[in-house]
């Protein structure tokens, strides 16, 4: 499995369930892993034969301005769906916090991880329901 990343990503967005978060922007900040079975531009160094993180990253700006979602766990469900979808992704891990949520914590937030389902009707499935006692990498 090769992995192309996205590391650090600080976007503006609105989440949230306090009344304080409802209508202004606060930071959200996002590390990306997206696998891939095999990466051809490792061979053929083109740009079409790899996943461009380049417009991943606009995606997800793009999605930060207009998700509409309350949690973090939507939103991040939300880029992992959209990341094998529309990217085709095999597995993705997806980062999501919120670095400014309290004082004294440097951030808060959620992990989770997505594989494409590998039967014919192919389709999202989570990743701990599809890889359940195979740990965190994709096998």
């Amino acid at each position: 499995m090769d992995i192309v990343y996205i590391e650090g990503l600080t976007g503006q967005t609105v989440i949230g369930i306090d009344s304080s978060e409802l209508h202004d922007a606060q930071p959200v900040r996002l590390d990306l892993a997206i696998g891939v079975p095999s990466i051809r531009a490792c061979v053929t160094d083109r740009i079409e034969d790899t996943v461009n993180y380049a417009a991943v990253r606009e995606a997800i700006l793009g999605l930060f301005a207009s998700h509409g979602l309350q949690l973090l766990e939507a939103l991040a469900e939300r880029i992992a769906q959209m990341v094998i979808a529309d990217f085709g992704a095999h597995w993705v891990r997806v980062s999501l916090a919120k670095p400014a949520k309290f004082d004294d914590v440097e951030g808060v937030g959620v992990v989770i991880e997505r594989r494409r389902r590998g039967d014919v009707q192919g389709g999202v499935v989570p990743f701990s329901l599809a890889s359940m006692g195979r740990g965190f990498v994709p096998g």
